[in-house]
């Protein structure tokens, strides 16, 4: 039934004002990225490297997280919509499918965010007058850092669906991004232990050395154990009680 509740929630997004969020949202923390480094060239010598400290250290803070939190609301909105949510959980499909359904098509959506925000880097980088093309480090960086929407989409689903507010989940993972910043600043090993921070680290944000060398294990660890946490906690939240609708 998997297959089909991701094509359900596919059906979803034609049309959606969804791609406009997902094409237009990371042009601004690439305008910014970019500004921020062109003022600050002569400090600024790394060229791709610190052009790429800059674009994440505003994407990550303000745009990741939030993006994925509205990519999650939408869909359940319908369901929280009229008595949908009545005939949702009628549906001959197990919940267990209806919550993986919703994560894959979150996943593939976080994804070409990722990669358009990547070939805006480029573009970017273009424009300053780099040479050549970026180290394929970065795109690496840039893909290891959708690994962190299993944790943060499977948080975010399970937020949206128990409140029927659609902004007010994408106002908790503006907050929860900030304080990841935080504790990514201060204490790399505490940042494993906060969904939040694990996109930071994985997008290397603000920094031109990769501070997860070394590291992929408890990256994976800790991305892993929120996924079946948030997951497994949605799942039993739909199955035993229901969230009014």
């Amino acid at each position: 039934m998997l297959p089909l509740t991701i094509k359900a929630e596919n059906r979803k997004l034609k049309g959606s004002v969804i791609w406009v969020a997902c094409f237009l949202i990371p042009i601004i923390p690439a305008i910014m990225g970019t500004f921020n480094y062109w003022m600050n060239r002569t400090v600024l010598s790394g060229e791709w490297y610190s052009l790429w400290s800059q674009l994440t250290l505003f994407y990550s803070l303000l745009f990741y997280a939030p993006l994925v939190a509205l990519y999650c609301s939408y869909l359940w909105r319908l369901e929280h919509l009229e008595h949908n949510w009545n005939v949702l959980m009628t549906l001959p499909v197990p919940v267990r499918d209806i919550f993986f359904g919703k994560l894959c098509v979150i996943i593939k959506v976080t994804l070409i965010t990722q990669l358009w925000l990547y070939l805006l880097f480029c573009l970017c980088g273009k424009m300053a007058g780099f040479s050549g093309f970026p180290p394929v480090t970065i795109l690496c960086w840039t893909l290891r850092g959708t690994m962190a929407a299993l944790a943060i989409g499977s948080l975010q689903l399970l937020l949206s669906m128990c409140i029927r507010s659609f902004a007010i989940p994408v106002g908790l993972a503006l907050l929860g991004s900030i304080f990841g910043f935080l504790i990514a600043s201060f204490n790399k090993t505490a940042s494993f232990l906060w969904p939040y921070s694990l996109m930071l680290l994985g997008m290397n944000s603000n920094d031109y050395e990769d501070r997860m060398a070394g590291q992929m294990i408890p990256f994976s660890v800790s991305t892993l154990a929120f996924f079946l946490l948030f997951g497994v906690t949605a799942i039993w939240l739909l199955k035993k009680r229901d969230v009014k609708a």
